[in-house]
């Protein structure tokens, strides 16, 4: 059977696989850090998270090329090349494909500097601009880091290019690789607050509200389709077969979805990294101002509870561990403490003593505003390992009130429940947590590297390998 290849624009690092498509099994992967992050420290103090996009898109290559030298004979076997990438960020290339702006990803929180003059950030300023109907149509809330928001910050400004396109990373990579010009899907394309999400386009009400112009933002195209060849030029950088087809790119998080849920309808998924979101698939569109509503390729939506708490909240903890013994004990522990949090978590009781966490560090994308906050401390539980055990638990517990949400919405429970990322990957004892608040048992693919696994999987459907989606998951083995 053809093998099918895979690859993962990622944050801190980028991924590139080959399935085989006879069995499922991952016959290469090659993997490299993401060191393109140019944010100058100033910048970086202000919120600014700013990227070379030309060296994502040259260790993406790399990637390829390494792939291709393992896979070596068995190179000739692939049957095309699927790409996800971040979703949300954003650059501007003029039609030579040559950076106008830095790729300000989606960690950056320019927009939530204040406009002169007022007390109100840009971001704010954008929601008001947008009006309450809008998140119904493009099915989630601007909010800093999305590329509608960045687009606005820099329409208002003044340093928003006159010409070029607004593109995604996989956008920019899928067309370098054909010497196309930059298109997207609707799965990334809703990612950027501007993509109408019911009606399948880019919202032109919301677009002149926000004054920006339709012709900033490239063709939408369906996820998966045959995109084109891969040039002689690119060929060659790659190791790859010149004219493999090359498929429409998608966003990270349904790729993830993909290469980990074998049957969309059945199971809700889990994914926790620096973030979190929970997800479950519908095939009607429904709107819920505590949910986002985004696309699923070919068909369908997923109805996510978005910006949980995740592991970016644990290394909130950890990092205070570290300041104790720096700043108490004139100690410099230089290893992560998290293996010594995790055992001493394991440790604890359930109910953590009767302390309790509400992680929510940064707040939620529905309520910015809020904080974390620890009550019931008393003069036994205020320890190390039930201030561990309780964050993880608030962490399970909000993953779980996501998931009430989507039920609420949908009318109907799942059946299964899978696991991805190394948050949860990583951390027994969260996964544990997990299972329990979810009364289900917890399943993991076996392959890690759930988006360049999803990404494959769209392109044998775009192939024409497979019928559909669900059947191409059926190759999908699991640890449990």
């Amino acid at each position: 059977m053809p093998l099918i290849l895979g690859l993962d624009l990622g944050t801190t690092k980028i991924t590139a696989l080959a399935v085989d498509t006879g069995n499922g099994d991952v016959a290469a992967c090659c993997t490299l850090p993401n060191q393109a992050e140019t944010t100058a420290a100033e910048d970086k103090s202000r919120g600014y998270s700013e990227w070379d996009a030309r060296l994502i898109v040259e260790t993406g290559c790399s990637c390829l090329r390494g792939l291709a030298e393992k896979l070596g004979k068995r190179g000739a076997e692939a049957a095309g090349l699927g790409i996800t990438g971040q979703q949300h960020g954003v650059i501007l290339v003029d039609e030579h494909l040559d950076a106008l702006t830095p790729f300000i990803n989606w960690q950056d929180r320019r927009t939530n500097q204040l406009v002169p003059g007022t007390s109100q950030t840009y971001v704010e300023r954008a929601v008001a601009l947008a009006g309450n109907a809008a998140p119904s149509r493009v099915g989630c809330r601007l909010a800093a880091g999305y590329m509608g928001a960045t687009l606005f910050w820099m329409k208002e400004t003044g340093v928003l290019p006159k010409k070029g396109t607004a593109c995604f990373l996989t956008d920019l990579f899928g067309a370098t690789l054909t010497g196309v010009k930059p298109v997207t899907d609707a799965t990334s394309g809703s990612s950027s607050g501007l993509y109408d999400v019911a009606s399948g386009d880019w919202d032109a009400d919301l677009l002149g509200k926000l004054g920006l112009p339709r012709g900033l933002l490239p063709d939408v195209k369906l996820s998966g389709a045959l995109l084109g060849g891969l040039t002689a030029s690119m060929a060659s950088t790659t190791g790859l077969t010149p004219g493999l087809p090359v498929y429409v790119g998608i966003g990270d998080h349904q790729a993830s979805f993909l290469g980990s849920v074998g049957n969309p309808a059945s199971a809700v998924f889990v994914n926790v990294g620096t973030g979190a979101q929970v997800a479950a698939y519908t095939d009607r569109y429904v709107w819920d101002p505590l949910l986002e509503t985004r696309p699923f390729p070919r068909g369908g939506y997923l109805l996510v509870s978005a910006g949980l708490c995740g592991g970016a909240s644990y290394a909130v903890l950890e990092r205070f561990f570290h300041l104790v013994a720096r700043q108490l004990l004139a100690t410099e522990v230089k290893d992560p403490l998290f293996p010594q949090m995790n055992k001493l978590a394991a440790e604890t009781t359930a109910g953590a003593g009767g302390l309790r966490c509400e992680p929510l560090f940064a707040g939620t994308r529905a309520h910015p505003e809020l904080r974390a906050s620890w009550t019931g401390v008393s003069i036994d539980n205020f320890t190390p390992a039930h201030m561990a055990r309780a964050l993880l638990e608030g962490m399970a517990r909000s993953f779980h009130g996501g998931y009430e949400v989507i039920v609420a919405q949908t009318g109907q429970t799942c059946r299964r429940l899978v696991g991805a990322g190394n948050g949860l990957r990583e951390n027994a004892v969260l996964a544990n947590l997990v299972a329990e608040a979810f009364d289900m048992p917890l399943s993991f693919p076996r392959h890690r590297e759930e988006a360049a696994y999803g990404a494959a999987l769209l392109a044998a459907v775009g192939a024409g390998l497979f019928p559909d989606l669900a059947t191409a998951g059926g190759m999908i083995d699991y640890d449990s």
